[in-house]
């Protein structure tokens, strides 16, 4: 059903006002175009040479039609004078036409006083607008918020795989939503504000729908960003609006997606200093704390940057309880999959267990996207259904990129990116705590030549120096391989490289993983960005001594790892020759036939 539009006269009047005064004024731009100006003392001297065929005199202008000296019929115009012989002249030189105009009053009013008539309209409906028409074209200060139908709201935690943990949580907030009375008996208070942090594409944004549809409550939804404007005061009123449309609706729930758009810590920039974005969250620090939860107003944010946050807004009273939404585990991950799954149609011998066991560290929107590449990849094929091929595909696609088939390699250069692969392989499987190989591929995808996959046998939060110390091992394998082979270096390793010295780093400054520095935190900001205000004023608190024997020790890790990797590969060698054989000609091994490479001359070292 279409909305009908706002019966406004003010606006009606304004606009046909505007269309009369542009209309007179053009049309008479366009008259005066066309009209020769004469002296008064020519236009007379016209008249007695017979050139004069028509006259209006008015009170201001007289007007009319001549031929010139070419015969041509022009319209002039003229200043009137004093002048009582006109009408003699005019009689006694045969004008063939000529009488007096009186200029319509209507016509001069509106040339004369239009403008500024036109002002005074635009400046009341202006006015008009700002005072209270959230439709009107100056209503800035409204709120963007969406809001969304508790009927038409049908995410239900049923549509929510995994997140086992932040549902419980959030079940209570469902329950104080539909009977407030429960806990009110008690003398319970129902938390203010909610949090929900994690990695992006965790479900954020799909437990808060949910939420609302498990309460059956009205739901409104804004963007931290939509809260700041270049105007000053917008963002402000803003928040003022959401939070009273929450009051009116009440019992409700207001959404911010992306609040650290508005909630970093204040007094952020390299002076200090006040800004837009501040008093926007002054505002609605001020709106959180002067709740009253017999209103039933809820409000929930989602963020992937908690660590910026303003603590003001983070203290108990505004978001009392913060829920993390983590990536998810293997059987969150199987549950996921299942729900994306029922909407394509897939091969009986997909089983999406064994795919959730290959994608560790996927959040559910990896997830769904695989699923998705799965059914286009299928249907580009002209298939009725997909099938695991698809899915493994998928899977790599999601992960590096599409295959670039597109790029061609000379044979020398092909040989190398086959040995830098196989390098990586061989020492994954020689040592004892680097994660298992699942694949090997010299076929390029997104911006490398050649990848190798690897995936822990299970879910591991938990990363020990042996561990550490293997993976810079694997990581360097590439370039041991090419320096063993060649005898010379590529640019293939520059991404290996700067993964070992990054995990470097963190075993000598932040894991305490040095024997000669031991367990001493030096990492300034603990993994994350410089944020400006905060960190970038601080002073280092390492001496030069120290930060000399930071740099020994990374250097002894990174020369440890590059060792371990040319030993091994040195000793079997005739493994990897048979690796980079097989690679040339199939260009992708999967891991059972690693396994019989490695199997068909040496049994890999036992864990």
């Amino acid at each position: 059903m279409k909305e009908k539009m706002p019966k406004n006269p003010w606006f009606i009047f304004f606009w046909i006002s505007l269309f009369i005064i542009i209309f007179m004024l053009m049309n008479s731009t366009r008259q005066k175009a066309q009209e020769v100006e004469l002296d008064y003392s020519q236009f007379k001297q016209n008249i007695k040479a017979g050139m004069i065929s028509m006259v209006e005199v008015a009170p201001e202008i007289i007007k009319g039609q001549f031929k010139n000296e070419k015969g041509e019929l022009l319209k002039f115009k003229t200043k009137p004078m004093n002048d009582p012989n006109l009408v003699k002249d005019l009689e006694e030189n045969n004008v063939p036409k000529f009488n007096g105009v009186e200029k319509s009053w209507l016509t001069s009013f509106l040339l004369s006083w239009g403008p500024i008539i036109l002002l005074l309209l635009f400046w009341f409906w202006m006015m008009r607008g700002m005072m209270g028409g959230g439709k009107q074209a100056m209503a800035f200060g409204k709120s963007k918020a969406k809001a969304a139908n508790p009927n038409q709201t049908k995410v239900t935690f049923k549509d929510v795989a995994g997140c086992a943990e932040a549902k419980e949580e959030l079940q209570e907030i469902v329950a104080f939503l539909k009977d407030p009375a429960k806990f009110q008996k008690l003398g319970g208070k129902i938390p203010k504000g909610v949090l929900l942090f994690g990695a992006p594409g965790t479900g954020k944004t799909l437990l808060a729908k949910a939420v609302a549809g498990e309460a059956g409550v009205p739901f409104f939804s804004a963007s931290g960003s939509e809260f700041v404007e270049m105007f000053v005061g917008v963002g402000a009123s803003r928040v003022r609006d959401l939070f009273e449309q929450g009051r009116k609706n009440a019992p409700s729930l207001l959404f911010i997606d992306e609040i650290d758009a508005v909630g970093r810590h204040r007094f952020a920039g390299i002076g200090g200093g006040h800004d837009e974005r501040e008093q926007t969250l002054n505002q609605m620090l001020v709106e959180m704390d002067g709740f009253d939860t017999k209103e039933g107003v809820i409000l929930i944010a989602a963020t992937n940057r908690p660590d910026v946050l303003d603590p003001a807004l983070l203290r108990p009273g505004r978001f009392d309880r913060q829920i993390v939404v983590p990536n998810p585990a293997l059987s969150d991950r199987k549950e996921i999959l299942d729900v994306h799954a029922k909407n394509i149609k897939i091969d009986a011998e997909v089983n999406l267990q064994v795919i959730a066991k290959r994608t560790p560290g996927f959040v559910g929107a990896d997830l769904a996207n695989i699923v998705n590449e799965a059914a286009l990849l299928a249907a580009r094929k002209d298939q009725t259904s997909a099938n695991m091929k698809n899915f493994e595909e998928a899977i790599d696609r999601v992960m590096a990129g599409p295959a670039r088939k597109s790029i061609v390699s000379t044979p020398d250069e092909l040989k190398k990116i086959a040995y830098h692969e196989s390098g990586h392989t061989i020492v994954a499987k020689m040592l004892p705590k680097a994660d298992p190989v699942h694949k090997v591929s010299i076929i390029p995808r997104g911006q490398a030549l050649g990848l190798t996959w690897q995936l822990p046998d299970g879910e591991k939060h938990l990363t020990t120096k042996e561990e550490a110390m293997d993976k810079i091992a694997v990581l360097f394998g590439g370039r041991a391989a090419e320096q063993i082979v060649f005898n010379e270096l590529s640019t293939g390793a520059s991404n290996d490289i700067s993964q070992a010295t990054k995990l470097a780093t963190k075993m000598v400054t932040t894991f305490g993983m040095s024997d000669k520095i031991g367990p001493i935190s030096l990492d300034k900001d603990s993994g994350g960005e410089v944020f400006l205000g905060r960190d970038i004023s601080k002073n280092s608190h390492l001496s030069e001594k120290m930060s000399e024997l930071v740099d020994i020790e990374i250097k002894k890790i990174i020369d440890d790892g590059l060792k371990t990797a040319m030993a091994i590969l040195k000793k079997h060698k005739k493994i990897m020759d048979d690796m980079v054989a097989q690679l040339l000609k199939k260009e992708t091994l999967d891991s059972d036939e690693i396994e019989t490479i490695v199997k068909g001359r040496l049994e890999p070292v036992a864990g």
